[in-house]
């Protein structure tokens, strides 16, 4: 039995989960925890046993120098808890990690054995996946899940998807099973310009999760940060006549598709996200997080990528949906 001491009892807890890897194109999802984890200075209490899901060839350990001390930082998964203040208080318990090696079924019952302990209401699995959307665009955002009542209830996709599945699919089905509510984000991201960071795909996962869970998230430099990615992939594009005729081939088929979502209750949607975000007395504010410990954090930088080089190495979802996410025309699930 987990024993979480010291730890005090939290107000409608949610669980907030990324794995990097295979489930996180552009480290859109891993990014967005990381950013929830900075923003309201989340502190790790709890860290799985790495010996026991991780290949460290695979995943291979780093050594760092503290005060001339020689470290090691191994690969595992961290759990942080954060208090979340204003008019509507509601802890999140951040889980941030890799996805694991080995052992998946224990990593999910040594997951949700956390979520039982702390009382979690819901666990919401952030994921990312590369598809056909132009980076000019808004990034889709698909929220999926395996319980037909919440489904809807929610106003998400019941999930149908059958083939390759990665851990977010795996957890997701774990808590379906262990009566867990669970619900999976997946942001699509432009498979032509898929290093990571993609601050516009992390925006767009955060502000999904800010409606699903009616919480607003500070977004800090995250949208000057999103507007910065875009002008640089419009800069690239621009110096490739191949890559920008393919940009705009994509552009006219999403607003084609697009074309329906522009109804009146699609317009009220935005509008009323519009009016949640301009008013301050709705921000959320971070708690004492004081009897936690060790944190982590970090996001990189963005490039070039043409359509037909679409990978040193195309990442699974593109060639076998991923679990969680729902059809066309959207991209597949992980």
């Amino acid at each position: 039995m987990i024993e979480l001491e010291g730890v005090p009892e939290l107000i409608d807890p949610v669980m907030v989960a990324a794995f990097e890897g295979w489930n996180d194109a552009g480290d859109a999802a891993s990014g967005a925890v990381a950013h929830l984890d900075r923003e309201w200075k989340g502190e790790v209490f709890a860290a799985l046993d790495a010996e026991d899901y991780y290949d460290f060839q695979v995943n291979r350990p780093t050594v760092w120098l503290d005060n001339g001390v020689r470290k090691i930082t191994w690969p595992t998964t961290r759990l942080s808890v954060v208090r979340i203040g204003g008019a509507k208080p509601r802890d999140l318990v951040l889980v941030r990690g890799i996805e694991p090696s080995m052992r998946w079924r224990s990593f999910c019952n040594e997951i949700l054995g956390f979520a039982h302990e702390l009382g979690v209401e819901m666990v919401v699995i952030l994921g990312a996946l590369l598809g056909d959307t132009p980076h000019t665009r808004p990034v889709p955002v698909s929220g999926v899940t395996s319980d037909a009542d919440l489904a809807r209830t929610m106003d998400l996709e019941e999930t149908k998807y059958e083939g390759p599945t990665g851990i977010v699919g795996i957890l997701q089905e774990a808590c379906t099973h262990a009566g867990v509510p669970a619900v999976s984000l997946w942001a699509a991201v432009p498979h032509y310009v898929s290093q990571p960071p993609n601050p516009k795909a992390t925006l767009a996962l955060l502000n999904r999760l800010e409606d699903l869970i009616d919480l607003r998230i500070p977004l800090g430099e995250l949208p000057e940060d999103a507007r910065a990615w875009q002008l640089g992939v419009d800069q690239l594009a621009a110096e490739d006549s191949e890559v920008a005729e393919y940009v705009q081939t994509l552009e006219e088929a999403r607003d084609t598709a697009d074309l329906p979502e522009a109804s009146g209750d699609a317009i009220a949607r935005e509008f009323e996200r519009y009016l949640r975000r301009r008013d301050p007395s709705a921000a959320a504010e971070p708690g004492d997080a004081s009897y936690l410990r060790d944190p982590s954090g970090g996001l990189p930088r963005a490039p070039k990528r043409k359509p037909e080089v679409a990978g040193e190495e195309p990442p699974p979802p593109a060639a076998s949906p991923p679990e969680d996410a729902p059809p066309e025309p959207g991209p597949p699930e992980a």
